[in-house]
């Protein structure tokens, strides 16, 4: 018998307003975008336990889920997470069984599942089957990173064969929209009407913000407010879900690319002279701008950098920042972080990062530093997400009076971009020191 608290409970109390044509539609195609604070992935992450409940009890059918993103690692802490704490908002949370090994959540009352799986294993999501029941629900979070419309059709084309009514298939996509180049705009919002929809091609895809969340603080109202004042391009894509239009981008020079860095890697023990060098940069940040720090390597001969790793992370102490690049095996390298921070950059060094130093900020060096690296190519490994989101959106200021682009880049999108030009200040110079 389904539990009385889901056959009882308020959906609008739980999820709030705002949703209920995302909760109610039964488009193959269920798309939304939408800012910070929207309540996107919190909604979702109701939506599938509470309905693979609802068609086991009312139905007696099994509907599973599959979880996607990029990189399977990811999950954990992130889809995972939020799908085991809805499940313990609903107050069922002894109706399901949580395992790590594989990662899965189970409905004890009839095995039905949600799985998760990565597009860094293709093979893992197009030979997927259930043995009891019904795979015919995905749910595609950070949906931006599945940068190749393929590898979308291809999860699309082996949800298939036929379910019994009341059933239905169906795709759910969300995601910020941090550049309009992305194929999803013109694949589902470019399509639709108004209202959001397109029967036709089976879409909804719609936008939410913060303004339909009435479960923000006052503190973080304020966050919004300070940002539409201070950084109104900022807040037309993180406030109100917005289509990030890059006009007068900075770096024109760089491309998502999946390169082999364990190889790279390897290369520097090969030689008395190895081909890449290893560069590393961190700009400082805490409240509302994040701590950033990148790691690359350079080919001088070819002009090419390669960009493989990266921390981004609000809040972070400075025994955090030690931790987490002490994780990722960087705390004996040479890391040039922001100069204006001397007292940072001591306390980190005492703390065990005894190459941390200050990077040289010359008048004039941001540009110049600019202008340096639009002389090389530029590849980033696509686990470095808000490196691509900063190179998606890194513009140069438009002109008061013309609007078009001046030689000043903007105070936003610029944090591993900083960090970028620290690491990479020294560059071509005939005393640098490897």
């Amino acid at each position: 018998m389904i539990p009385d608290l889901v056959t009882k409970m308020s959906l609008p109390e739980i999820i709030g307003k705002g949703y209920k044509t995302f909760w109610n539609s039964k488009h193959r195609y269920r798309v939304l975008k939408g800012g910070r604070g929207s309540k996107k992935s919190t909604t979702a992450s109701f939506w599938f336990p509470y309905n693979m409940m609802k068609y086991w009890h009312q139905y007696g059918l099994k509907p599973h889920t599959l979880v996607i993103r990029r990189y399977y690692n990811t999950h954990k802490d992130s889809t995972y997470a939020q799908l085991k704490w809805a499940i313990n908002h609903l107050g069922v949370a002894h109706l399901w069984k949580a395992t790590k090994s594989p990662l899965e959540l189970t409905y004890i009352p009839s095995g039905q599942k949600i799985m998760f799986r990565g597009l860094d294993d293709p093979q893992s999501i197009t030979s997927i089957t259930v043995e009891d029941g019904y795979l015919c629900w995905t749910w595609w979070e950070e949906a931006f990173q599945c940068t190749n419309e393929d590898d979308f059709n291809k999860v699309d084309l082996s949800i298939r064969g036929e379910i019994p009514h009341p059933l239905f298939k169906q795709h759910t996509l969300t995601f910020n929209p941090w550049s309009d180049k992305i194929w999803l705009k013109k694949r589902f919002f470019d399509i639709v009407g108004s209202d959001g929809v397109n029967d036709e091609e089976n879409v909804l895809a719609i936008t939410r913000n913060y303004d339909c969340n009435e479960f923000l603080g006052e503190d973080d109202l304020k966050i919004f407010e300070q940002m539409k004042k201070k950084n109104p391009r900022r807040y037309d894509i993180e406030g109100k879900g917005n289509w990030g239009i890059a006009e007068g981008l900075i770096f024109e020079n760089w491309q998502e690319l999946e390169f082999d860095i364990e190889a790279m890697k390897r290369s520097l023990d090969t030689y008395d002279r190895p081909k890449y060098k290893q560069l590393f940069g961190m700009d400082f940040g805490y409240t509302n701008d994040p701590t950033a720090f990148i790691a690359l390597m350079v080919d001088e001969k070819n002009k090419e950098i390669f960009i493989f790793d990266e921390i981004y992370k609000t809040y972070m102490k400075n025994e955090h920042i030690r931790d987490a690049i002490k994780y990722k095996g960087y705390d004996n390298q040479r890391i040039a972080a922001d100069s204006s921070a001397p007292k940072d950059i001591d306390t980190l060094k005492d703390m065990g990062l005894h190459r941390i130093y200050g990077a040289k900020k010359p008048k004039g060096s941001v540009n110049s530093g600019i202008q340096k690296l639009q002389d090389y190519k530029i590849y980033v490994h696509p686990r470095c997400t808000n490196t691509i989101v900063e190179f998606s959106n890194y513009v140069w200021q438009p002109d008061r009076d013309t609007g078009k682009p001046s030689n000043e880049p903007m105070d936003e999108y610029n944090h591993l971009m900083d960090a970028l030009r620290y690491a990479t200040f020294e560059l071509g110079r005939s005393n640098f020191s490897w």
